[in-house]
C-alpha cells in the first residue's frame, strides 16, 4: 500500500512549503538519537519516512506526480538513493547547523552510511610551475636560438636529499592528532552533541611529522638557486609564443615531481625590419630618376645585402617583392616587401638645378 507522505509528516494535502518544512524540523528534533527516549530501531525506521515524505513533498514536480499517481516513480516506490538526502538535508543543517545530517545518518545507519573514507595524503607534493620572460631578436626568432638564462628556482636540498630530514632521522606520529590526520570538534547543544572532522593543521592529514628538521633548508627540503638553463627558441616563434620546459619549475616536496616552467618570448623591435606575419618590411630610398629610368638598388635582407631590380616608370610608393626572404613559416618562408620611398635631393648646384628645371618642363602635363 502507498504511503501516505502527508499523514507522515502530519500536515493537510494543500499545506504550503513553508508548513512541510516547518513540520519536517519538529519531527527531525522528536527522532534525534539523543533525544527519543524509546526505541532506536523504531527512530531508525520513523527517521527514513520523515526524510523520505519531505523529499517527495518538497520538490514540486515530485509533489505533484505524487499527488496524481499516489506514487514518484514507474515502479510506484521511493528510491532513497544517495542523491535524495538533498533536501532533506538543506531543511535539517538549516535549523541544527552544518555537518549535523551526516552526524545522524552515520549514528542511524552505522559506518555504512557513511561516504567512503579517503586516501590518507602523502607527504610528497608536485613542485610549483614558474613563468619566465625572455627578450630576443628578431634574427633568434627567424632561424633560431640557444639561449642561456638564469633562472631563480627551488630545488631540491642537497643536504637531506629533499626528504626535510635530518640525516639518521625520521618521522613519526603527529602529536596533534596522534597519527590519525583528523582532529574532531565537538559541539554541544541542547539537542545533543555533534562531532566535526577536519584535516589536523599541524600534519595536513599525513598524521606524520618530522623528529628533527633538515638544519640547511629547515624542513622545506628545498632551497632556493639560481639556475643556469639552455633554452631553445624555434626557427619562426612568434612574439608572446609560451614555451614549456618540464620538470624546470620548483622542485617537489618530499620526493613529490617537480613543477613545469614556463617561457614567455618576447621579440625586440628591429631598428631595420617590421614583422608582418611571416613577411617582413623594409624601406629603402631611392631618387626620383631610379624610379623614371629604372635601375637596382641595394636591399637590405637578414642574411645581408641584396640587389633588387626596380622596373623603368615605378611608381612612388609601389611595394617590391623579394619572395622566401622573410621568416620561416612550417617549411617556407615568407616575403621581404620592400619600400620605396623617395628622397628629395638638397644643395644642388645651379646645373643641376637648371637641367632638371628644362626636364620638368619638357614633361607632358600629369593625367
Amino acid at each position: 500500500m502507498p504511503k501516505d507522505y502527508y499523514q507522515i509528516l502530519g500536515v493537510p494535502r494543500d499545506a504550503s512549503q513553508e508548513e512541510i518544512k516547518r513540520a519536517y524540523r519538529r519531527l527531525a528534533k522528536k527522532y534525534h538519537p539523543d533525544a527519543y527516549k524509546g526505541d532506536k530501531k523504531e527512530a531508525e525506521r520513523r527517521f527514513r519516512e520523515i526524510a523520505e515524505a519531505y523529499e517527495v513533498l518538497s520538490d514540486p514536480e515530485k509533489r505533484a506526480q505524487y499527488d496524481r499517481f499516489g506514487h514518484v516513480g514507474p515502479e510506484q516506490g521511493f528510491d532513497f538513493g544517495p542523491m535524495d538526502f538533498r533536501r532533506a538535508r538543506e531543511a535539517f543543517e538549516e535549523f541544527f547547523g552544518p555537518s549535523a545530517f551526516d552526524e545522524i545518518i552515520n549514528l542511524f545507519f552505522g559506518e555504512g552510511a557513511r561516504p567512503r573514507a579517503r586516501a590518507r595524503p602523502t607527504r610528497a607534493r608536485r613542485g610549483e610551475d614558474l613563468e619566465y620572460r625572455i627578450k630576443i631578436s628578431l634574427e633568434d626568432a627567424a632561424f633560431g636560438a640557444r639561449i642561456r638564462a638564469t633562472v631563480p628556482r627551488l630545488v631540491s636540498c642537497d643536504r637531506c636529499g629533499g626528504s626535510g630530514l635530518e640525516p639518521g632521522t625520521g618521522v613519526r606520529a603527529c602529536p596533534t592528532c596522534e597519527g590519525s590526520g583528523r582532529i574532531q570538534y565537538r559541539q554541544f547543544t541542547m539537542l545533543g552533541s555533534f562531532v566535526n572532522v577536519r584535516t589536523c593543521p599541524e600534519c595536513g592529514g599525513t598524521g606524520e611529522v618530522l623528529e628533527y628538521p633538515c638544519r640547511k633548508c629547515r624542513g622545506e627540503g628545498r632551497v632556493k638557486e639560481k639556475s643556469e638553463l639552455s633554452i631553445v627558441i624555434p626557427k619562426g616563434i612568434e612574439d608572446g609564443a609560451r614555451l614549456r620546459l618540464r620538470g624546470e619549475g620548483n622542485a617537489g616536496r618530499a620526493g613529490g615531481p617537480p613543477g613545469d616552467l614556463y617561457i614567455t618570448v618576447e621579440i625586440q623591435p628591429h631598428p631595420v625590419f617590421q614583422r608582418q606575419g611571416a613577411d617582413l618590411a623594409v624601406e629603402v630610398p631611392v631618387h626620383y630618376g631610379q624610379l623614371v629610368l629604372g635601375g637596382k638598388v641595394r636591399v637590405p635582407t637578414l642574411e645581408g645585402e641584396e640587389e633588387l631590380e626596380v622596373p623603368a616608370g615605378t611608381d612612388p610608393g609601389q611595394v617590391l617583392r623579394l619572395r622566401g626572404r622573410g621568416l620561416p613559416q612550417g617549411r617556407q618562408r615568407g616575403d621581404l616587401l620592400v619600400h620605396l620611398k623617395v628622397v628629395i635631393p638638397k644643395g644642388l648646384s645651379r646645373s643641376q638645378r637648371e637641367l632638371l628645371r628644362k626636364f620638368t618642363d619638357s614633361l607632358p602635363p600629369p593625367e
